[in-house]
């Protein structure tokens, strides 16, 4: 990790990793925060960074519970299909998923525990981002949407295995079938997310939450956590060829393209079926 540096009271080791920053303190939680406000569209190069910093994270002995949130007013509001600049279309996104599916399968593979704060939108593959931390804290704001057959899409980010392990299956097929958006009092109400706060205090309890982690042995926390998601890797590998699979025929119909034109054009889509 970086430089030692002081804040108020407390000590802290901190580091950049492109738009992410992680902030190890003396709770032993590190604070891992995306800086693309307000929206925080996700892209590989994102995910790459929140890899890079989970891997430093996992190599040192002081951090036992990452807290991953972000800066703005939404967690992650998915890729920008609206195409302005400088967030990168869902479409230059996924030209290459294979490339976005091995950034992701490094965060499912990082040791350390995860607690993530959702604020505002966790929309798409920013959803996906949310359900690869082992614990969600969220408010009454925010919302939660697997919104890609509303747009001609498959799901990705290992959605296929993550979101029924959260939610069950019938719960993760109405979502993923309808893309309709939830509350965050709907999400609390259904497990996705496991703790419901104000928005003021948000970040506060999120940190609350890890730091009562970060306070029990935390050998036996990775080893509980080792067990908990025994076989999930693999399994999220093989989801993520399947999604991909699937997402790459679907770029070559009729119903991609006018999805995205929707999504830009900020109308109802009109699909054809083909």
């Amino acid at each position: 990790m970086g430089a030692l540096a002081r804040q108020g009271r407390r000590t802290i080791v901190q580091e950049r990793f492109g738009d992410v920053t992680a902030v190890l303190d003396e709770a032993f939680v590190a604070t891992v925060e995306m800086h693309r406000p307000p929206e925080n569209y996700f892209d590989v190069d994102m995910i790459r960074s929140l890899a890079d910093a989970y891997g430093a994270l996992d190599a040192e002995s002081n951090c036992r519970v990452i807290l991953l949130c972000s800066e703005g007013k939404h967690f992650c509001a998915g890729a920008n299909l609206s195409g302005r600049p400088p967030s990168s279309t869902m479409a230059q996104n996924l030209d290459a998923p294979d490339l976005l599916d091995r950034e992701a399968a490094r965060l499912f593979g990082a040791s350390t525990p995860v607690v993530a704060a959702v604020q505002g939108a966790a929309i798409g593959a920013g959803l996906g981002l949310a359900c690869s931390a082992d614990l969600r804290v969220a408010c009454p704001e925010s919302r939660f949407a697997a919104n890609f057959a509303r747009f001609g899409f498959h799901q990705v980010f290992g959605l296929t295995v993550t979101l029924p392990a959260i939610i069950g299956r019938q719960r993760a097929i109405d979502l993923l079938y309808t893309g309709r958006r939830l509350t965050g009092e709907e999400a609390n109400g259904i497990g996705l997310c496991d703790r419901l706060v104000s928005a003021e205090t948000l970040r506060a309890e999120a940190h609350a939450l890890a730091a009562e982690i970060a306070a029990c042995a935390p050998l036996a926390v990775r080893s509980i956590r080792q067990t908990m998601r025994a076989g999930l890797f693999d399994r999220f590998r093989s989801a993520t060829e399947h999604e991909t699979a699937e997402l790459e025929w679907l770029q070559t119909t009729s119903d991609w393209s006018e999805g995205v034109r929707a999504a830009r054009e900020r109308r109802a889509p009109r699909f054809v079926g083909r």
